[in-house]
């Protein structure tokens, strides 16, 4: 899976559409933590609810809005 859209963010929780890049089946909107563990070890490992697939080895995470370790 990969983000498709950011719906809002407060802080360094957000509301996400999520997209896989398999079957291009769309999530409903679903929440999300802005770090970069969160961004390259969760977001690729989840499964998509149509193929059951997860990221392919090629994924490019996003970065984060803010540094880590900043304080928001």
């Amino acid at each position: 899976m990969r983000i498709k859209e950011i719906i809002s963010q407060h802080r360094r929780d957000f509301y996400a559409l999520y997209e896989c890049e398999h079957c291009g089946q769309v999530t409903d909107k679903q929440c999300g933590y802005d770090d970069s563990y969160f961004h390259e070890n969760v977001i690729p490992k989840m499964k998509c609810g149509e193929c059951g697939k997860m990221s392919p080895i090629t994924y490019r995470p996003l970065s984060t809005k803010y540094p880590n370790g900043m304080a928001i």
